[in-house]
């Protein structure tokens, strides 16, 4: 585990002596406070409710107490990825510094902003050939991005160079593992992602689906879990069966959630007894407007390193 530069000074000399810069999207749900602390640049989605379009920019806008509110007063908000112009208006000013850009994707089973974003580089590549752009789709989401970003960008300020920043992540981009659940069946129904029938019988038998990311980036739902309660620890079962080392891991675990802090924090609680060798504290952060516009309220979502994702 690389150590982590937490002096904001000292981040900014590192940044601007390093040629290159790791970049993402906002749908990484990471905190404002912690992009600005480890100098990540990100790029916003865009999210619309009521025929009005709002920035997904990590809560500077539109809060995320704000938003969930919107949702649990009825209304529906639908989303839409970042276009190639937008990603050309993001990537330039750092090519034009003479920095080279890593740029971390969300992952291209969920959105294709992966090829918007390659669209870009390939145009600008052009442009500057004297300078090199990275996309790297993920195939991760929400902060399963989050601690592949963190993670790559203890190796930056740690010292490593483009290339190993780059082949790193390439390779480890699958043994980041998400594991969801959520409490809130009729917003899938209204989304379309259920049937009225399923919430319905799914909400009376108190199921809260277990889902989990593919290695193909994909959502995927594993179990059908009766109460919150079994969920939870059936969520905690799956981490220690596959975080690497068992229950000897000791690398960083990060949680978010969509206005459920008292459910992510029970997760949180059992994740630390379960692994009593965290570098860190679980990090617990707000799943943004993005993400929560296909989650609606009451998901928690657990990230950890294992072995490749199957």
């Amino acid at each position: 585990m690389y150590n982590k530069i937490t002096s904001c000074k000292e981040t900014f000399i590192l940044n601007n002596l390093c040629n290159y810069v790791i970049t993402c999207c906002s749908t990484v749900d990471m905190p404002k406070t912690y992009m600005d602390r480890r100098g990540i640049p990100y790029i916003c989605f865009h999210f619309i409710i009521d025929g009005r379009v709002y920035p997904d920019d990590l809560g500077q806008t539109v809060t995320t107490e704000e938003f969930y509110k919107m949702i649990a007063d009825g209304a529906m908000p639908t989303t839409s990825q970042v276009n190639a112009d937008e990603f050309t208006d993001f990537f330039e000013p750092f090519l034009k510094d003479g920095k080279d850009i890593i740029h971390l994707s969300l992952s291209s089973g969920i959105s294709g902003v992966y090829n918007s974003a390659c669209i870009a580089a390939d145009a600008l590549s052009e442009k500057y050939p004297e300078r090199k752009i990275t996309i790297i789709d993920t195939l991760c989401a929400s902060s399963g991005t989050g601690l592949l970003l963190d993670m790559a960008s203890d190796m930056r300020d740690n010292g490593a160079d483009y290339s190993e920043v780059v082949e790193w992540a390439e390779t480890h981009k699958k043994n980041i593992h998400h594991w969801f659940f959520t409490t809130d069946l009729f917003h899938l129904k209204r989304g379309g992602r259920v049937s009225a029938a399923s919430a319905i019988a799914g909400t009376m038998l108190n199921i809260c689906p277990l889902m989990d990311v593919d290695n193909n980036g994909r959502l995927t739902p594993i179990e059908k879990v009766r109460t919150k309660k079994k969920v939870i620890e059936r969520m905690v079962q799956k981490a220690v069966e596959n975080a690497d080392g068992g229950a000897d891991y000791n690398g960083k675990c990060f949680i978010s959630h969509s206005a459920c802090f008292e459910d992510a924090r029970a997760v949180a609680d059992r994740i630390e007894a379960a692994f009593p060798k965290l570098s860190e504290p679980v990090m617990i952060n707000d799943i943004g407007t993005v993400i929560g516009s296909h989650t609606g309220i009451g998901t928690v979502a657990l990230f950890f390193v294992g072995g490749n994702r199957v």
